[in-house]
Order: structure tokens, then sequence, then C-alpha cells
């Protein structure tokens, strides 16, 4: 009896502290300040946007970092081809990123292109995983969506040449060219995904994945 009263006190210690770790995680990302310095290369990428559009593809990037703390470590795809440039922008500077990885994540958050993944499956579980978490922090039902979360919309509020399309109208992804997807439909989506790196895909396959994080 005392030997399972002890083993359910330890198990309860740890998933406190598990839960304290990811919330401190949590906050960190709350008051992170993207640096100057990585902007303006995604800028230089981007000369089309103006500031007050960068700083909505700043917040995109924070809410997919939130979402790989909210993920447990498992992987996550990354649903827009502006926000995943500014990643790109992030990785080149390599201390700072590293430094970054080790209070937000524990540890490095690794960018794996598609082509890269263990699995034909990796990129469609991600993006499953990625939309559920969206929803679920934005207060969108992921089964019957109203609106997109921000990671979903950003590519076609921007108008990101070669950027993932996501609609609410599965009938309007069906009759569009491809790189158009139903976003309703992530959930029970199958296939392989799709998607390409974060260099420069072309955004095929049947929920618009393509490169992702963590799974390590």
């Amino acid at each position: 009896m005392k030997y399972l009263l002890a083993l359910v006190m330890v198990t309860v210690l740890i998933l406190l502290y598990r839960n304290w770790i990811r919330a401190s995680r949590q906050r960190f990302l709350d008051q992170f300040e993207m640096p100057a310095a990585v902007v303006e290369r995604a800028f230089a990428r981007h000369p089309e946007l103006t500031p007050e559009q960068m700083r909505l593809v700043r917040q995109g990037l924070l809410q997919y970092f939130r979402i790989c703390v909210a993920a447990g470590g498992r992987f996550v795809s990354m649903p827009s081809q502006v926000v995943d440039d500014l990643w790109h922008a992030f990785i080149l500077f390599t201390r700072q990123y590293e430094q970054f990885c080790k209070r937000a994540f524990g540890g490095y958050l690794h960018h794996t292109p598609v082509e890269a993944m263990p699995t034909r499956d990796t990129a469609t579980e991600g993006i499953r995983r990625t939309w559920r978490l969206a929803c679920r922090m934005e207060g969108i039902d992921p089964g019957n969506p109203q609106r997109l979360p921000l990671l979903f919309a950003l590519d076609a509020q921007l108008g990101i040449a070669g950027g993932f399309i996501y609609t609410l109208n599965c009938k309007d992804a069906a009759t569009s060219s491809s790189g158009t997807f139903c976003a309703s439909d992530i959930g029970s989506c199958g296939g392989d995904g799709g998607g390409g790196d974060s260099g420069g895909s072309d955004g095929g396959g049947s929920c618009g994945s393509g490169c992702g994080g963590g799974g390590d």
C-alpha cells in the first residue's frame, strides 16, 4: 500500500513538473521579441510585404512555436510558406536560435523538409496536429471551422506566391488550381500530405503540409 501511494505521488509530481515546464515555456514565448536582424532578412525575401504584414508573419511563427510546445515533442507540420521563410531566417542566426530553442523547447527544434521525414504519413499526421492545436488556441471548432487560424490563413491573406492556400469551402478547394486545400477536411484527410521543404515547395498533397519540426 505504501509503495502504491508513493508511486502515485511520484506520478503526480512528474505531471505537475511537466505542466510547469510547459507553462514556463509558453510564458517565454509570450514575451519573446523576434530579433530585428532576423525580420530584416525575411523582409529582403518578401519586399512586397508592409511592416504591418510582417508583424502578422512574426505572430504566425510564434503561434507555430507555441504549437510545438503544446505538442509535447510530437511532430507538427508548417502550414505557411511565408512563416516558414521567417523560420529559415531565424535559423541562420545560429547562436540566437540555439539559445531561443533551449528556453522555448528545452532543446534544439530542427527544421525537417518533407523529403527527410521518416514515413509518408509523418507530414499528414503533423498537419492534423497543427490544425487541431491552432484551432484550440483560437477557440475554433476544428471539425466545423467558421474561420481559419492565423497560420492557415496567412499565405492567402498576404498573397504569397507558391504559398499554401486553405479555404473553408471544400467545393472551392476541389475546383481551384493545385495548392488549395479544404481546411475542414484536414482532421480526416489521408494520403501522404504532400508539400515540400520550406526553401520553395510546390504545395502538393491532399492536406497541404510542408516541412515541420519536433518529433526528434
